[in-house]
């Protein structure tokens, strides 16, 4: 398999993750690891200006996504 074939593997992955679960992957839970690591590899592949045109645009979907389901304290 082929890296651009594992990275939409993966991809693939967390979105359904992040659509079945209304949130993305935690630390406080073992199956998440690998998830959540890929997602924090990302991240920082991002930061540093090194992800590739089309995958930072699939990426910063898939954070957008992530944040829409968090929540926002009603009371302030």
């Amino acid at each position: 398999m082929i890296r651009e074939e594992l990275w939409e593997k993966n991809y693939a992955a967390v979105w359904q993750f992040v659509q079945q679960n209304h949130r993305g992957p935690s630390r406080h839970h073992v199956e998440e690891y690998r998830m959540l690591n890929w997602m924090k590899y990302n991240r920082k592949k991002l930061n540093q200006k090194q992800m590739d045109p089309d995958r930072k645009e699939k990426f910063l979907k898939l954070q957008e996504l992530i944040h829409s389901f968090h929540r926002v304290n009603q009371y302030l």
